[in-house]
């Protein structure tokens, strides 16, 4: 892998998710109570032997680069020529933000030139999975490819969101469109398509001479998935790599978590009895920033008053939090948290430092970081009275509180 360079894209604004892209970018945001979500990508990455990164960021990076510094660096051994970068926008060739998923590289093409490498993985920095590219990468090499895409089976009805390939038996890409509202199914099953997930290999040098093309075309989009690609199926050697899963599941798990009610569900899913998505796999870890924390603590039972008890029951509760004396049911309760007595939190995702006062009560809400929850307050129970707070309300139901001074205030209108 030492010829092999990997180009994560951790700039998108993420205004899907809104409010908890407000003040950080998207792979910043946190998930399952310990991990960013960038966290996957990059433990993909090093258990796959990737040991040369570039992460190129954009929008409110700053959290994300403070993550990397504390998390990250010491897991990659420069005398050894292993790096993990961040790299802003430079505008070195072009005085804007980056127009499209391709010009972002493109942008960086003089850095990335720069370090020789054969082979150029481009990676997005905001899904959840377990996948090792090193299996795309020797799949790639065999088949003698100018570029290769990684490939996931997905329903017609949520293919419409995706790039959609036909393939050849030899899995050879003869057909991609990207985003259509009739997307073409998999031969002999009408109710699946074979969908990219943005996942890339290509050989360096093509990806470079394609790079400079698109740059020069009037009109383009700057994007992998609307111009690259679709323009050299057909002319080029251009496969489809089928997914495979490193959960050692029967079902294949990736979750694209851009709205707030697929990040929510991918969340409940880490709960369950027996997840899809493992995260006690000591073959295939996912590495974070693990701050020096003590353990969890559950205090008042039964020396403590009537239903006065710190209970957690089908929830992932993190380091340094305390349930003192209320109730946790079916939650990812972050670092430092505090459940104060007598309250109660259901089907929630809280992240670090959230304190929840005595008789609160909340039911499916994601709490930002740091947000205090005022005494015998409600959430979730009442959307209109939330929407009238000022608070964001999903389509599924999910009430977000951002972080926000002033909140004590709005909590308690009525």
């Amino acid at each position: 892998m030492k010829d092999t360079l990997a180009v994560i894209l951790a700039g998108g604004k993420g205004s899907r998710l809104d409010p908890l892209t407000r003040d950080r970018a998207k792979p910043a945001v946190p998930f399952g109570g310990a991990y960013r979500i960038i966290d996957f990508t990059l433990s993909n990455c090093l258990n796959s032997d990737m040991r040369r990164i570039m992460l190129l960021t954009q929008y409110k990076a700053i959290s994300l680069d403070r993550h990397i510094n504390l998390g990250w660096r010491d897991y990659f051994n420069h005398e050894l020529g292993e790096f993990v970068d961040v790299i802003p926008p430079q505008q070195r060739i072009d005085e804007q933000w980056y127009q499209g998923t391709a010009d972002a590289v493109y942008q960086n093409i003089y850095v990335i030139e720069k370090e020789r490498p054969e082979y150029v993985v481009i990676l997005a920095g905001d899904h959840i999975y377990k996948m090792n590219y090193g299996t795309m990468i020797q799949f790639h090499k065999d088949n003698k490819a100018d570029v290769t895409v990684g490939a996931l089976r997905v329903p017609k009805a949520d293919a419409r969101e995706f790039g959609v390939m036909e393939i050849e038996p030899s899995q050879r890409i003869v057909g991609f469109e990207e985003k259509v509202p009739d997307p073409k199914t998999i031969p002999g099953d009408d109710q699946h398509c074979l969908a990219s997930m943005g996942i890339y290999v290509f050989t360096a040098r093509f990806l470079f001479e394609q790079l400079c093309r698109d740059a020069n075309i009037p009109g383009s989009r700057r994007d992998f998935g609307r111009n690259i690609i679709p323009s050299t199926v057909g002319t080029h050697r251009v496969f489809a790599f089928p997914f495979r899963d490193e959960n050692r599941k029967s079902d294949a798990y990736w979750r694209d978590v851009g709205t707030l009610d697929a990040y929510f569900e991918a969340n409940m899913d880490l709960i369950g009895i027996d997840p899809l998505l493992n995260m006690y796999d000591d073959q295939w870890p996912i590495r974070t920033f693990q701050p020096n924390l003590p353990p969890p603590k559950f205090v008042f039972g039964s020396r403590g008053e009537e239903g006065r008890v710190g209970r957690a029951v089908d929830s992932l509760v993190c380091q340094g939090t305390i349930i003192s004396g209320g109730h946790v049911d079916r939650c990812v309760v972050g670092p430092r948290c505090r459940i104060n007595s007598f309250s109660k939190v259901e089907d929630s995702i809280l992240f670090e430092g959230v304190e929840v006062g005595r008789h609160a009560k909340i039911r499916r809400a994601i709490i930002d970081k740091g947000v205090s929850i005022p005494a015998n307050v409600e959430i979730g129970y009442d959307l209109e009275l939330d929407r009238r707070r000022g608070l964001t309300v999903s389509e599924g139901g999910i009430v977000v509180l951002a972080k926000s001074d002033g909140i004590e205030h709005i909590l308690t209108q009525k």
